[in-house]
């Protein structure tokens, strides 16, 4: 039978131990971790993912700080806050919520943000120090990955991983860190020739490529351990209703596996865990508190 990888059940463990550890440092700092959210327009999924971030940050002792822009706001406007926020003292972790209009320039806007506010880790400080491997804010998503596996024992060094998509948001710097961590990895995207056969090929299969059901059974070898970061709204036969599903039609590959992440439930909760994570490592350090923040983690 094969191994569920349980991102919701992870996360709410380590949540735990974050708000433990809030509470009993929070005397010595004189005030709570403070994470502000910056949302340009209403596209509905990002709604939705700033408001978990809103109730996660709730959970363990977190204050957050939303401010919701209209998409008429002018890419200055948005650089004049963000700055305002690299000065505010309460402020310890900040994050643009993507996607946003594109008539912004997304990375300009993520370059003014304080790398050590940083808590996406896609300012291009952080993402050079993640290249040199060097200390800095890390990437929320491929963060909760390598922690997910980390729980389960399994392990990156020495392995065959292969990373279906090359965005900055996970492909990329996912790659990098368990590269890092020793792992041999390959990065595939949608012009990767026989893409199938060279998935094959890996102990450890991540999915990211943005395409529903995209990995079947022939794209897994016997044993393999897959990880889905997709997830996707499909219209089901009841045209009324909807489903969610990822990268990975899991049915098709089950059977093969050693391990998976489900959809939902797998992934996306270890992501906004990592979020709060960050928040916590940069007020841990503005304070000056003790460093046992690594050993609440897998």
């Amino acid at each position: 039978m094969s191994l569920k990888l349980d991102g919701k059940k992870l996360s709410l463990e380590i949540e735990e131990r974050l708000n433990d550890y809030i509470s009993s440092n929070k005397k010595f700092a004189k005030r709570a971790p403070g994470l502000a959210v910056i949302r340009i327009g209403d596209d509905p999924a990002s709604g939705v993912y700033v408001n978990n971030k809103e109730k996660a940050c709730s959970r363990i002792g977190i204050k957050s700080f939303i401010f919701h822009l209209k998409d008429s706001v002018e890419q200055k406007e948005v650089e004049q806050l963000i700055i305002k926020l690299n000065s505010d003292k309460d402020i310890d972790g900040m994050l643009l919520q993507l996607p946003i209009p594109k008539k912004f320039d997304e990375q300009k806007l993520i370059s003014h943000i304080n790398p050590s506010k940083d808590v996406d880790g896609l300012n291009e400080i952080n993402i050079g120090k993640l290249v040199k491997n060097e200390p800095a804010m890390r990437s929320c998503t491929p963060a909760g990955i390598i922690n997910l596996l980390r729980s389960q024992n399994i392990t990156i060094e020495g392995k065959k991983i292969v990373v279906i998509g090359r965005s900055l948001l996970v492909g990329k710097p996912l790659s990098l860190m368990l590269l890092n961590l020793n792992g041999t990895v390959t990065i595939t995207h949608s012009k990767t020739l026989n893409l199938n056969k060279v998935c094959r090929e890996a102990d450890i299969l991540i999915a990211a490529a943005g395409k529903p059901n995209l990995v079947d059974s022939s794209f897994v070898k016997e044993g393999a351990v897959i990880i889905d970061v997709g997830i996707h709204r499909l219209k089901s036969s009841d045209k009324n209703q909807t489903r969610l599903c990822g990268d990975v039609l899991l049915e098709d590959v089950i059977s093969k596996v050693f391990a998976y992440t489900p959809v939902p439930g797998g992934v996306g909760p270890m992501t906004v865990t990592m979020l709060l994570v960050n928040t916590i490592f940069s007020w841990q350090k503005q304070f000056g508190l003790s460093s046992t923040l690594n050993d609440l983690l897998p």
